[in-house]
């Protein structure tokens, strides 16, 4: 017996949380206290079903290749849910042993001066809907869209990716130390 349609996976809503599916964008909202996510989700063998407080994730005719990318539609889902519900904080430290680096931010940029001397600052872009705040020595960079918030970080940590010069004695930069939901 061949099963037409199974459920692949359920994802709960929290209570503030709410999200609806346009079925002919393949696209799917999330609403919630922090904002709103939206983001299309399109495969010919995967359907996307929204109930009273659940999203439903079907498949049909699963394969392996087809189950997996199930799977990364539910982590997908999972994060906008936590997103607009509590949002997602990544902690960065500014590290230097000779030359004090100043950051500052300037519109959608980071602005890294005086990084092992140089004369010209580097730049790092900041991705729509990310807040980034410099205090001190650390960097907070903070937003709904967890893809965002962490490209955004990569960014400032690829801004001050050394060469010319061996990492292992220069350590100089701006590293993630933590990643964590909420505003921490």
């Amino acid at each position: 017996m061949v099963k037409v349609a199974e459920i692949r996976s359920e994802i709960i809503l929290a209570d503030k949380v709410s999200a609806s599916w346009d079925s002919s964008e393949s696209r799917l909202d999330v609403k919630g206290p922090k904002g709103e996510l939206s983001r299309i989700f399109f495969h010919p063998r995967i359907d996307v079903k929204v109930d009273s407080g659940k999203v439903e994730i079907y498949t049909a005719l699963p394969r392996k290749k087809v189950k997996a990318l199930a799977g990364t539609w539910e982590a997908h889902i999972k994060n906008m849910v936590k997103g607009v519900e509590k949002g997602f904080t990544y902690n960065m430290k500014i590290v230097y042993a000779h030359f004090p680096i100043k950051t500052s931010v300037k519109g959608d940029i980071v602005i890294i001066d005086n990084f092992l001397g140089e004369k010209c600052p580097r730049k790092a872009v900041i991705r729509s809907g990310v807040k980034v705040k410099v205090k001190g020595e650390e960097v907070v960079v903070q937003g709904i869209n967890k893809e965002q918030v962490a490209q955004t970080a990569a960014n400032i940590e690829q801004a001050t990716k050394i060469k010319r010069y061996d990492p292992r004695v220069f350590q100089d930069g701006i590293y993630i130390i933590s990643k964590g939901v909420g505003d921490e």
